[in-house]
This record gives C-alpha cells, sequence and structure tokens, in this order.
C-alpha cells in the first residue's frame, strides 16, 4: 500500500487562516480499530533513519537564525506526538504543530470509514508564512516534505 496524493479539504485550510500552503496524502488500511490517536502515534512515532538525519541538518541550519529545533519543540509541549505539539484530539482527528517567528503550521491525522472493515487515514499539512524568510523555508523543504509525508504515512499500515 503507497499514500497517494488528493485535495486537502476546506477544514484543514480553516485551521491557519491566511494560510498560503496546504497539502494532503491519503493511504486506505484494513483496521477498522485504529482510531486517529493511535494512527497518529503510527506515523509520527518512530521517524525513518533517513528522516531523523534529515530533521538535524534542519536543526543545525535554522538554529542561527533563531527558529525551534525539534528538540525545544519536544521539550515544551506537554503533550506531544513524536516531536510535534497535540493540540487537539478525537477519535478522528489529531492536530499536531506549532506557531514559530517564521511561520505557523498544522500537521493533521485524519480517520474516515471506508466500509466495516477498511479506513482511510489522511495526513494533511497547512503552513502560514509570517514573513519572507517563512516563505523561503517553505520553499526550500517541500521537495522533502512531499517525501517525507508519504514514508512516513505507509507507517501506519502495521
Amino acid at each position: 500500500m503507497r499514500a497517494i496524493a488528493i485535495e486537502p479539504t476546506a477544514s484543514i485550510s480553516a485551521l491557519l487562516p491566511g494560510a498560503s500552503f496546504a497539502d494532503a496524502f491519503a493511504i486506505d488500511i484494513d483496521d477498522p480499530g485504529l482510531d486517529a490517536d493511535a494512527a497518529a502515534r503510527r506515523v509520527m512515532g518512530s521517524v525513518p533513519g533517513w528522516v531523523r538525519y534529515l530533521l538535524v541538518l534542519r536543526d543545525a541550519v535554522v538554529r542561527p537564525f533563531g527558529l525551534k529545533g525539534t528538540d525545544a519543540v519536544s521539550k515544551t509541549a506537554s503533550d506531544r506526538i513524536g516531536f510535534f505539539p497535540c493540540i487537539s484530539c478525537s477519535p478522528e482527528r489529531v492536530v499536531m504543530g506549532f506557531d514559530d517567528t517564521h511561520l505557523d503550521f498544522r500537521v493533521v491525522v485524519d480517520l474516515s470509514k471506508i466500509d466495516g472493515a477498511s479506513q482511510r487515514v489522511t495526513a494533511s499539512t497547512v503552513v502560514k508564512p509570517h514573513n519572507i524568510f517563512g516563505r523561503v523555508y517553505l520553499t526550500v523543504v517541500m521537495p522533502f516534505h512531499r517525501r517525507i509525508v508519504p514514508a512516513m504515512l505507509a507507517r501506519v499500515v502495521q
């Protein structure tokens, strides 16, 4: 099973009014008992080695500019999934993310029933840059983002 790119729903963009970027990837799974929290923890809980390497590199590059590193974010969040602070959680949707000086972003994991045995797990991202640095950052990370999200979403199939 592979994750596919889909059109983000209107409710995703509503999470960050004024956002200039939103995307979504989905994968269908045969696990009718899975809820959004468990799906988000499968997706975000164990980062592949190559993604971890990219995050370490990202942190080293952005730290001199005063941006939050993944370690700083995870230490300040009382409730988190992986290194992302959890903003809200229901059986059908988990919203994670944080606001920073250059941009605000949200990562959303949604579950929707297909039939009695199957569900669709969707990982959506919405970003609201605040300044030129946020727009440049988004442009630089986008090619990586488009590979990382489907690879991590595929981890929900266990």
